[in-house]
C-alpha cells in the first residue's frame, strides 16, 4: 500500500472478524427454578396437613414425586427442542399449577364427598403432556399461520357445541357426556387468537393505511369493509354465540383480545377508545336486558343487600369477608373459612381462599407471578421480527392478562362477577389444559425470538 509521501508499506494480514456471540441458553436457571417451584408446592401441602391435622400428610411423597416428574419431563422437552426459550415461563406455570392443587386439596378437606384435587392432578398431567407434544412437534411457529381458517371454523364449532346441552348454573358453557365434562370455549380462545393473529398480520398495512375518511377529517380513517369485514364478522359470531350461552366472561375476553390485537397490528390508539366505548355500551345494554347478568350487576352494586334483607350473605359478600379476614399475612393454609362461599369456592372464587389464608402478601405474590408470565410473553412478541409471531405472542399473553383481570376484579368487587376460571389455580380441567398449551406456544415463540439474534452456531442448534 502506498502512502501520500510515496513510501510503500507492506500489506499485513487482514484483521480477523469478531467472533460470533452465542447467547446463553439458561436451561440450568430454568431447572433450578423448576425445582424451587416443586419444593414450594410440596411445602404448601405439608403446611396444610400440619395446620389441619398436626401431621405431615401421608400422600406428600406421592404428590411431590408426581409433580416433580411432570415438571422434569416438561423441562427436558424444552431443553431438547427449545433451548433458547425463556427460562421463567415453565417455572411460573409449575408453581401456579402446584399452588392451585394445594388450594383445591385444602377445600376438598371441607367437602369429603366432593373431591376435586385428584381429577385436577390428572388434568394437569394431560396439560403437561400436551405441552411436551407441542414442544416436540412444533419446530416453527410460522407453520400455524397456514391453518388460520381451519382454526376459526374449529373455534366457532367449539363455541356453538354447548348450545346442544342443558345449562349449568344459568350458563350453557359445558358439554357433559356420561359423567365427562368439557368446556369447549377454553380451547376456542386459543384458536381465535391464532386466527386473529394470522389475519391481522396478513392485512395490517390495509388496516393501518387504507380506508375511508370520517366526515371531513383526514384522520382517523375507517378501514374498508372488504378488509375489516371478515374479522369483524367472525368476532361478532363468536361473541353472539357466547351471549346466547350467557358466557359473558369469555365474551369479554374475546372482545378485549380483538381490540388489543387490532391496536397492535395497526398502531392506532383510536381502536382502544372505540373498544372501550363499545364495551361500555354493550355492558350497560346486557346488564339491563339480560336477567341473569342484571342480578350479578345488582349484587355488585349492593353486595350486602341480602344481609340487610335477612337472607344471609351471598357469594360476593362471603368473598369480601374472606379477603378482609386474611389481612396482611393471612390466617394460614387450612385455617380459613372460605368454604362458606358455596359451590363455586373451588372454581370461580378460588382466589378468595388464597386471599384469606395467604393474606395480602401471598395474593400480591400470585399477581406478580401472573404479571411476570404476561410480561415474558409480551417480551417474546416484541423481540420477534415476523408480524404473525409478534401478534400471536401478544395475543396469548393478553388472554392470560384478561382472564386474571376479569376474575380478580369480579371476586374483589371491582367489576361485576363473570364465571371464568383463574389460570392454573382454579378447578377446571379444560382451563388447566388450555393454559399449558398457551405456555407451550409462548415457549416456542420465545425460543424463536432469541434464536434469531444468535450467531451461526445457535441458529443451527
Amino acid at each position: 500500500m502506498t502512502t501520500k509521501a510515496g513510501t510503500t508499506l507492506a500489506a499485513g494480514p487482514a484483521d480477523p472478524s469478531p467472533p460470533a456471540v452465542r447467547l446463553p441458553r439458561r436451561r440450568g436457571v430454568e431447572f433450578s427454578l423448576v425445582v424451587v417451584a416443586v419444593l414450594l408446592s410440596v411445602y404448601g401441602y405439608c403446611a396444610l396437613g400440619l395446620a389441619k391435622n398436626g401431621t405431615v400428610p401421608p400422600g406428600v411423597a406421592d404428590y411431590g414425586a408426581g409433580l416433580g416428574v411432570l415438571a422434569l419431563l416438561a423441562h427436558l422437552a424444552v431443553r431438547l427442542r427449545a433451548p433458547y426459550a425463556d427460562p421463567l415461563l415453565l417455572p411460573i406455570a409449575v408453581l401456579l399449577n402446584g399452588l392451585g392443587l394445594v388450594l383445591i386439596h385444602r377445600l376438598d378437606l371441607e367437602t369429603p364427598a366432593d373431591q376435586a384435587a385428584p381429577a385436577q392432578l390428572n388434568w394437569s398431567a394431560l396439560g403437561i403432556g400436551l405441552f411436551i407434544v407441542v414442544m416436540v412437534l412444533l419446530r416453527d411457529h410460522r407453520v400455524l399461520q397456514r391453518y388460520a381458517y381451519v382454526s376459526v371454523v374449529g373455534a366457532l364449532v367449539l363455541l356453538a357445541l354447548p348450545i346442544l346441552f342443558p345449562p349449568v348454573n344459568g350458563a350453557r358453557i359445558w358439554v357433559r357426556i356420561a359423567g365427562f365434562s368439557l368446556q369447549p370455549g377454553e380451547f376456542a380462545k386459543v384458536l381465535l387468537a391464532l386466527f386473529f393473529a394470522s389475519y391481522l398480520a396478513a392485512n395490517r398495512n390495509a388496516l393501518a393505511y387504507a380506508g375511508r375518511q370520517i366526515w371531513r377529517f383526514k384522520r382517523p380513517q375507517l378501514p374498508t369493509g372488504r378488509v375489516l369485514g371478515p374479522i369483524v364478522t367472525i368476532w361478532l359470531l363468536s361473541v353472539g354465540v357466547l351471549v346466547l350461552e350467557r358466557d359473558l366472561g369469555t365474551s369479554l375476553l374475546f372482545f378485549g383480545l380483538f381490540v388489543i390485537l387490532l391496536y397492535v397490528a395497526t398502531g392506532r390508539t383510536g381502536w382502544i377508545a372505540v373498544g372501550l366505548l363499545l364495551a361500555g355500551v354493550g355492558a350497560v345494554a346486557v346488564g339491563w336486558l339480560e336477567p341473569h347478568v342484571h342480578v350479578r350487576v345488582e349484587d355488585w352494586l349492593h353486595p350486602f343487600a341480602s344481609i340487610e334483607a335477612g337472607h344471609g350473605p351471598n357469594q360476593l359478600a362471603q368473598s369480601l369477608f374472606a379477603f378482609a379476614a386474611g389481612g396482611l399475612l393471612g390466617t394460614g393454609l387450612g385455617l380459613g373459612e372460605s368454604i362458606l362461599i358455596g359451590f363455586a369456592a373451588k372454581s370461580d372464587f378460588i382466589l378468595a381462599t388464597a386471599g384469606e389464608e395467604l393474606g395480602l402478601v401471598g395474593l400480591s405474590a400470585i399477581f406478580l407471578l401472573y404479571a411476570l408470565l404476561v410480561e415474558r410473553g409480551y417480551r417474546a412478541g416484541l423481540a420477534l421480527r415476523d408480524p404473525f409471531g409478534r401478534l400471536l405472542a401478544i395475543g396469548l399473553a393478553s388472554i392470560i392478562a384478561l382472564q386474571v383481570f376479569v376474575i380478580a376484579g369480579g371476586v374483589t368487587g371491582l367489576i361485576p362477577l363473570t364465571g371464568m376460571a383463574m389460570p392454573f389455580l382454579a378447578q377446571g380441567g379444560s382451563s388447566v389444559v388450555t393454559n399449558w398449551i398457551i405456555v407451550a406456544l409462548l415457549m416456542r415463540l420465545s425460543d424463536s425470538a432469541r434464536r434469531q439474534y444468535d450467531g451461526p452456531e445457535g441458529k443451527g442448534a
